[in-house]
């Protein structure tokens, strides 16, 4: 019926070949974030998602993903998200990555049915890693008591104005080992055969995406645009699916400021953002990026 319809319209209206929805999924993996900060998490990528899903005459779901890593939860949310929709919407995923699919940034990529990189991009570093400063000396030096009270005797754990404590340190590795364990897990699953026979694999190296086909972490080498023109025709688009906007054009979800301290809201948000960016910074740059 849809065929009689098309005769009927302009040939310079008509649609024609295949549209693909185009997910971005990029920055660091975390929960929360802010205007000064936005952060990769399911709450802010769930719509996206589903809409990209939601279009029956798509063949497959591309999604781009360019994160150094994050939150182990909401990488693994993102990806379980992703592996639900394809199962129910029975569509194929296809992830590219561009500069860095690292650490939580590549378990999101596990939910590809594919795996497509750049010869240089970074892919890899399958591990869990915990981070922090420690300033008891400077307490001292700039002369302020350090003054906690608890009902428990570990609810000051890895506190950063104590000295460490080794099993502190025992028991944040325990945690550790516990998410590494899950994420091979998930790695084996995904990649089953296709894993090469390498001890390092699972070690927290990253290497290129040349050397990650080698190894089996992904699939090959490819740029968005080619393949998908590639495979289902030269006037294949790509559409690319941003997030729901608002009656103002405001992103949703996102962080609104409202109310008489918006000002002091603002800069509240401003200084926090700058510890934050200081991190997000220190995950790039341990990519060279």
């Amino acid at each position: 019926m849809a065929g009689f319809w098309t005769r009927w319209i302009p040939k310079r209206l008509r649609k024609e070949g295949v549209t693909i929805p185009v997910v971005r999924l990029h920055g660091t993996i975390m929960a929360g974030g802010s205007q000064f900060r936005p952060a990769l998490n399911l709450a802010n990528v769930a719509g996206s998602l589903e809409r990209a899903f939601s279009r029956k005459d798509a063949p497959v779901v591309a999604i781009s993903i360019n994160s150094p890593g994050g939150s182990p939860v909401q990488s693994r949310l993102i990806y379980q998200r992703i592996r639900a929709l394809a199962e129910e919407k029975n569509k194929r995923v296809l992830v590219f990555v561009e500069d860095v699919a690292a650490s939580g940034g590549y378990m999101i990529a596990l939910a590809g049915d594919e795996i497509l990189v750049d010869p240089t991009s970074i892919v890899g570093s399958i591990g869990v890693v915990s981070g922090g400063f420690g300033f008891p000396e400077l307490l001292k030096k700039i002369g302020v008591e350090r003054r906690v009270y608890t009902a428990g005797e570990n609810k000051v754990i890895l506190d950063p104005f104590q000295p460490e404590k080794e099993g502190d340190i025992e028991y944040l590795k325990t945690l550790q080992l516990e998410i590494h364990k899950i994420f091979i897990d998930m790695v084996k699953m995904r990649r089953g055969e296709r894993l090469a026979d390498d001890a390092t694999i699972f070690s927290g190296l990253f290497w290129t995406g040349l050397r990650g086909v080698d190894l089996g972490l992904v699939d090959g080498i490819g740029e968005m645009r080619e393949v998908l023109k590639r495979r289902y025709g030269p006037k294949t688009r790509l559409e690319l699916v941003g997030a729901s906007r608002g009656l103002f054009g405001r992103r949703v979800p996102g962080v609104l400021f409202g109310g008489a301290d918006r000002g002091g809201e603002i800069a509240a948000s401003a200084a926090a953002g700058l510890a934050a960016t200081l991190e997000d910074r220190a995950l790039w740059s341990r990519y060279g990026l």
